[in-house]
């Protein structure tokens, strides 16, 4: 790692802290928050786009030293993603928000992933998580409501092909000096599918234990790597 680069990780180093607490208190606030009146809500409240603000932070950071369209799209991503987080946990049915919100994180992470590799370049990755997500909404399909199986076919598709996509970048990038940031990138794209896999089945399918732990534990992994992607001094 260059001087810069070590110079650019202490600099954000507190950012990433908070971050990690807010989102441990995300999730614990979301396990204790079974009652609507519980006092645990608002922390859950505060917490969780909290968590994806500060990563938000780290990026713009690594903007101000060395912008690019990848780091400036990865940017609008955590914005939209933000936006997503509150429609998600506000009280009353705002599901399809959110799932418009991400929908457009997935899209703007597609045209980071594209600024310096080809889209679908790799037609076997892509087959393959095509199956995915087909397979996920068949899974859901019997409990889906008649309205959400359209708007959950296009959002899962975008999905998998955003993972499709940072996977076969990663392996364009092998061997160059942004290899190690499109490894980190094609982890978050594999934690995202994860992450709204398990949302979508404890939502629509069945109840999963501990359910926030599982979906937002993933969920900021998936994009504590996306932001780090941002940064080529992370290799």
């Amino acid at each position: 790692m260059s001087y810069q680069g070590t110079l650019d990780v202490h600099r954000s180093r507190p950012v990433h802290v908070l971050f990690f607490v807010c989102a441990a208190l995300a999730i614990l606030g979301s396990l204790l928050a079974a009652p609507d009146d519980s006092p645990w809500r608002w922390l859950h409240y505060l917490t969780k786009p909290t968590a994806t603000l500060l990563l938000l932070v780290v990026v713009l950071r690594t903007i101000s030293e060395t912008p690019s369209a990848y780091a400036w799209a990865v940017a609008i991503g955590l914005v939209f993603a933000a936006a997503g987080d509150v429609f998600l946990m506000l009280p009353g049915d705002y599901f399809l928000a959110g799932l418009v919100c991400f929908l457009l994180t997935h899209c703007t992470y597609i045209y980071a992933l594209t600024r310096d590799a080809k889209f679908a370049e790799s037609k076997g990755i892509f087959a393959a998580f095509a199956l995915v997500a087909l397979a996920v909404v068949g899974g859901l399909w019997t409990s889906l409501p008649d309205e959400m199986r359209i708007p959950v076919i296009i959002y899962a598709l975008a999905l998998g092909a955003m993972a499709a996509q940072a996977i076969s970048r990663a392996r364009q990038l092998s061997g160059t000096p942004r290899a190690t940031a499109a490894r980190l990138a094609a982890y978050g794209g594999l934690l995202f599918l994860i992450s709204d896999s398990i949302l979508a089945y404890g939502r629509f399918r069945f109840a999963i234990p501990f359910n926030a732990l599982w979906v937002l534990g993933t969920y900021y992994a998936a994009q504590w790597f996306f932001a780090r992607s941002t940064d080529d001094h992370s290799h």
